[in-house]
């Protein structure tokens, strides 16, 4: 039998690549073989019932399913092989991280350490379900590969925290379509080799993006969800407003999340130009290595509040621990140009600073205690409406390197004190309208938004030690 009739044995079933794209199906579905959940380390599995891989097409169940399910299985593909041995999804998540395709009416999804939940809505007659995107679905799996690696972050009262976790997320969604040599063809075409340009696989959720769009106009990109190629520079989000219109950055996790996935998409051009190989072999190449720096980065990196810093500053080392510090040329660019790392910062990552603090980066471990290298900083509840204490999470573990964002002035930022960080993070949470508060915590001048419409990231709940109140995150939508 030869290799042609051996594939065409093979079961296929239509899927989406990236998005669908808007107007509809303009990127049409493609076969691919009969994806498999059930990859290690990270196995997957489906709420709803499987479906016969019989073809079905764009807006049927079976082809959402199918979507899903060949979305999750790349992106267990594209993160199992980078991750430290032995590392498992979050222990409430189970043994297989759970997808539920039809959660409800909304233009959204989220993952909640109990699974990942994915919403509908017909926006002009266009049913946008958000499960049939196989960048939301890899953006909603990147974010439980974090919490496995990192659950530290998930109650973190810090913005730059949050923001990472949504940067991994669309970084998750940009590797994993970069695994398919058909989509590396396509990005390499479309930017003529300059992979920093806006591209099929930089822009993030087309179709939902257009969704939104038609109800909010300017809550994101034009084109998009949100676009990793972008030119955002660093600011301290403790000085940022808590929104802004998409061309503008604001602490909001999202808005801030477009800082460090931009750095990112520059680090992936970046090491592609610096190879031998130019072509879509090459460009999966410098895909696997900048993804390996990240995980090698937010393994090691401390919680503490100038985050971004510390990460860029742990994938250098990264680097030249790995390679020589060979790509390190295209890191320190590229998070120098979104004021990620200063000048000052970039440039005192030597290579005897890292092999100095080489013990202390290589004992950092996934995993841990859900609070390790968090701080608890307990308020005034009365200043928000509450009726007693409460603790917040604050980011205040050692940090390794002395770095910190650039200032546009010139210089470096000094990073907030953790205190600061963590109330101005909670209060833009409020002012958000994005915490649940029940009515025994709530005084007669309660700050409650009750709009049944708002998703409710976070909860106000008794803390765990008996005394006061505690923030607590629910999800990552």
């Amino acid at each position: 039998m030869t290799v042609q009739q051996q594939q065409a044995t093979i079961p296929t079933v239509l899927v989406y690549e990236d998005d669908p794209g808007f107007p509809p199906q303009v990127n049409m579905p493609v076969p691919h073989p009969v994806p498999h959940l059930d990859t290690q380390p990270f196995p997957t599995a489906i709420a709803e019932s499987v479906p016969q891989p019989d073809g079905a097409g764009p807006g049927t169940e079976a082809f959402r399913y199918w979507v899903a399910a060949d979305a999750l299985s790349r992106a267990s593909q594209t993160w199992g092989p980078l991750v430290p041995t032995g590392t498992q999804w979050h222990p409430t998540v189970g043994r297989a991280l759970t997808a539920h395709l039809n959660a409800g009416n909304d233009l959204n999804a989220f993952y909640d350490r109990k699974g990942l939940w994915f919403f509908r809505r017909t926006v002009q007659g266009v049913t946008v379900a958000s499960c049939e995107s196989s960048e939301v679905v890899e953006h909603e799996t990147g974010h439980a590969i974090l919490d496995a690696l990192r659950p530290q972050l998930f109650d973190a009262a810090s913005a730059e925290a949050a923001a990472l976790h949504e940067a991994f997320g669309d970084i998750s969604a940009l590797l994993t379509s970069l695994g398919l040599e058909s989509l590396r063809i396509a990005v390499l075409a479309e930017t003529q080799g300059d992979l920093e340009l806006s591209s099929r696989v930089s822009r993030m959720a087309e179709q939902l993006g257009w969704a939104i769009r038609q109800g909010h106009p300017n809550v994101v990109d034009s084109d998009c969800l949100r676009n990793l190629s972008n030119s955002f520079f660093y600011r301290d989000p403790v000085e940022l407003p808590p929104s802004a219109p998409a061309n503008l950055l604001s602490s909001e996790p999202h808005s801030f999340s477009r800082l460090f996935s931009g750095a990112f998409l520059k680090v992936v051009a970046g090491i592609f130009r610096q190879q031998d190989l130019q072509d879509q072999a090459g460009l999966a190449l410098a895909a696997q290595t900048a993804g390996q720096l990240l995980v090698d980065a937010v393994v090691a990196a401390p919680v503490v509040s100038a985050y971004y810093a510390q990460v860029a500053g742990h994938m250098i080392a990264a680097d030249q621990r790995r390679n020589g510090g060979k790509y390190g040329p295209s890191l320190r660019s590229a998070f120098i140009r979104h004021g990620i790392l200063s000048l000052e910062a970039a440039t005192s990552i030597t290579e005897p600073e890292v092999a100095r603090k080489a013990a202390a980066i290589a004992e950092a471990t996934p995993g841990g205690g859900a609070d390790e290298g968090l701080t608890a900083v307990t308020i005034h509840g009365s200043t928000y409406g509450l009726t007693q204490p409460l603790t917040l999470c604050a980011p205040a573990q050692e940090r390794r390197f002395g770095i910190a964002g650039s200032d546009p002035a010139g210089g470096s930022v000094r990073p907030a004190d953790p205190e600061r960080v963590a109330t101005s993070y909670l209060e833009d949470l409020f002012r958000r309208g994005r915490i649940e508060v029940p009515e025994e915590h709530r005084s007669g001048a309660a700050i409650a938004d009750d709009s049944p419409t708002r998703l409710k990231t976070h909860e106000i709940t008794r803390s765990t030690t008996g005394e006061g109140l505690a923030l607590i995150r629910r999800c990552f939508d």
